[in-house]
């Protein structure tokens, strides 16, 4: 995972200028706020509410309600557990805790080594192989506490 640029409004700004007067803007300058930095910090959504003219709790709003964005920037590795009903009615609820217990994380923690951030995630479309993960971006299929050794292996843990 690349590295974030540190906060730099004058970047962040010109991000949002690159999207004026484009229609439905809000979303594609998310991710790319998110791209450069790692999250979508505080500020950057006071810039954005400025931007389209809107509050800052719409802005907030909607970086709340989509899980692929964040407030902190992740660690060096992302593991999304999925937490959808065929993953648990395979037992994926118990296998994400206590692969959490392992960590001493909460969902949407980092490891303070920075090293792994573990979120929830809501179907990866790997139902017939549940229960499911993606690493990375990588989707690990038939996940079982052994699993997590590879994981972990994977995330230089």
């Amino acid at each position: 995972m690349p590295k974030a640029a540190a906060w730099d409004e004058a970047e962040a700004s010109d991000i949002i200028r690159r999207h004026d007067g484009r229609e439905g803007a809000m979303l594609p300058i998310l991710h790319d706020l998110q791209a450069v930095f790692g999250c979508v910090p505080p500020a950057a959504v006071r810039l954005l509410a400025d931007a389209l003219n809107l509050t800052r709790a719409e802005v907030h709003g909607v970086v709340s309600f989509y899980h692929d964005f964040r407030e902190q920037p992740a660690g060096q590795h992302v593991l999304k557990l999925c937490r959808a009903e065929a993953c648990q009615s395979m037992d994926g609820e118990r296998i994400a805790r206590t692969f959490l217990d392992r960590l001493g994380v909460e969902w949407g923690d980092t490891t303070p080594d920075g090293r792994l951030t573990v979120e929830a995630t809501y179907c990866l479309g790997l139902c017939a192989c549940a229960p499911s993960a993606m690493l990375d971006g990588e989707p690990i299929a038939r996940l079982t506490p052994a699993s997590f050794d590879d994981i972990l292996r994977e995330a230089g843990r």
